[in-house]
């Protein structure tokens, strides 16, 4: 970690710890160097890394000052899912969202799409005409099973900043994390076994399990610190769990970051029960913390965890590049990542791997980081402004995904209906969840600029839901007028 962050982590510390309350006055950047022992231009950075994260504002020719915080008043409730192995259903649903063509007018606010615009991304299309037009013949030839040399050699350098200490021969390209959660799974599984998951989670998790006869056994999860381990250790006492599949760091959908001291004990809970944990960390690199937090794969000292990710949150999902460290579980990978796809699309790998070694994919991350933090406020206030009291509103750790349970009586696929008319469509809860709980929950997606219509089109949906939840309280009081 380089000082600036490490000064502004430890000012990060003092403000959430409350040393320093809203409104008040931090310490001069003459004392930041002074009690730091660090330069100005140090301290400078510092503050202006806090100011980045709307933790604190500049005032001129007064210093720095603690802003009031921008967390919601209501969060979601802890889920109460089924305690016992589902069937996956959904896919109707997920194939609506996913298979909906580009480009039809309609504002897509739940999909998990980043910003694509970013001007930061312009070295890496120049990187790709580079090499489509100067294109050898070993680059249009099939890579090795284990994907680009060098785009491993870049990965195990990027996820040394997560605690993790891998060799590029532990990690295999995929075809997106899509590939690398199917490896895992298929890796780990027969049909007919139960994988235990947070809930809600990843639908498209859910359809691999589903697409393998797999049960999904849906663990009760906290919005701010994760999957219960409670829950998940009397699970494992009574069904036989095979795995458990968690996005710990910058969950989708619900946001949260897992605390490090539960990280290592969910870990250890796996080490003793001795079932494997497949980690999807595609959004990781996305988190608003300095430095980003570390993976369940960090503290994996036997090879069980089997670490997921890929470059099409951070970058691209069209470029159709990620990777899975499998640990212990390598051989096994290896041959499921032959029978799916065989060897990855060479020419994008090669693209991403110059892109990191010339420093550009640092850059857009911390351009990405700023941009999707400051996009997170601001939807925050426009759900604020426009739903109606009582809805509950996760506060992302990182990412661009905002999760939304709104009052009883809304049923968000429904809602997607009315919606159609406005050319607007959001992402049902119900998605989310083995057997289609989480209908009055919904998911919008805060990545692209915050425009007069995207504010508008939260204002419409806001509007339409204030709506239902008048008319479901007619309905269950037949004297109030609708």
């Amino acid at each position: 970690m380089k000082r600036y962050e490490e000064v502004a982590a430890a000012l990060r510390r003092s403000i959430e710890q409350g040393q320093y309350g809203v409104g008040a006055r931090l310490p001069s950047i003459r004392s930041v160097c002074r009690d730091f022992r660090v330069s100005v231009s140090t301290a400078q950075e510092a503050y202006r890394r806090l100011e980045d994260a709307a933790l604190i504002e500049a005032r001129p020719r007064s210093g720095y000052y603690v802003l009031p915080s921008q967390m919601p008043t209501v969060l979601p409730s802890v889920t109460r899912p089924a305690q016992r192995p589902l069937d996956v259903s959904q896919w109707d649903q997920v194939l609506e969202l996913v298979g909906m063509p580009r480009d039809t007018g309609v504002m897509m606010l739940g999909r998990g799409i980043p910003d694509l615009e970013s001007a930061t991304l312009k070295p890496l299309s120049r990187l790709l005409a580079g090499l489509h037009r100067h294109a050898e013949m070993h680059e249009l030839n099939y890579d090795s099973l284990a994907g680009s040399l060098e785009l491993r050699r870049q990965i195990v350098r990027l996820v040394t900043a997560s605690g993790c200490l891998l060799h590029p021969d532990d990690v295999l390209i995929t075809t997106g994390c899509q590939e690398a959660l199917s490896i895992a799974i298929r890796t780990l599984t027969a049909p007919g076994d139960v994988v235990a998951v947070d809930s809600p989670s990843f639908y498209g998790t859910m359809q691999i399990l589903k697409a393998n006869g797999l049960k999904a056994l849906e663990i009760p999860t906290d919005p701010q610190t994760g999957i219960s381990l409670e829950a998940l250790e009397l699970a494992l006492e009574q069904w036989p769990i095979r795995a458990i599949q968690v996005t710990p760091t910058c969950n989708n959908p619900l946001g949260y970051t897992m605390p490090e001291p539960r990280k290592r004990a969910l870990v250890a809970l796996a080490q003793r029960f001795d079932v494997a944990i497949i980690e999807d960390d595609i959004y990781g690199d996305l988190a608003f913390s300095t430095p980003r937090p570390k993976t369940l794969k960090a503290f994996d000292d036997d090879g069980r965890v089997l670490l997921c990710s890929a470059f099409s949150k951070t970058l691209s999902p069209g470029l159709r590049v990620g990777w899975i460290a499998p640990g212990r579980y390598r051989d096994q990978a290896m041959h499921m990542k032959y029978v799916s796809t065989g060897a990855s699309a060479t020419l994008p790998q090669l693209a991403v791997a110059e892109f990191i070694a010339k420093g550009h994919y640092e850059r857009h991350l911390r351009e990405m980081v700023r941009q999707y933090q400051r996009h997170r406020d601001t939807m925050l206030g426009w759900v604020k402004r426009h739903f109606p009291a009582g809805t509950g509103v996760s506060y992302p750790q990182g990412g661009f995904l905002l999760w939304l349970e709104l009052p009883a009586g809304v049923d968000c696929v429904r809602l997607n209906e009315r919606l159609a008319a406005a050319r607007i469509r959001i992402a049902p809860g119900s998605l989310f969840s083995a057997s289609g709980k989480y209908r009055h929950c919904l998911r919008l997606n805060y990545a692209s600029p915050m425009t007069a219509d995207m504010a508008g089109a939260i204002r419409v949906v806001g509007a339409t839901v204030t709506t239902m939840v008048t008319e479901a309280i007619a309905l269950r009081e037949p004297g109030v007028a609708s």
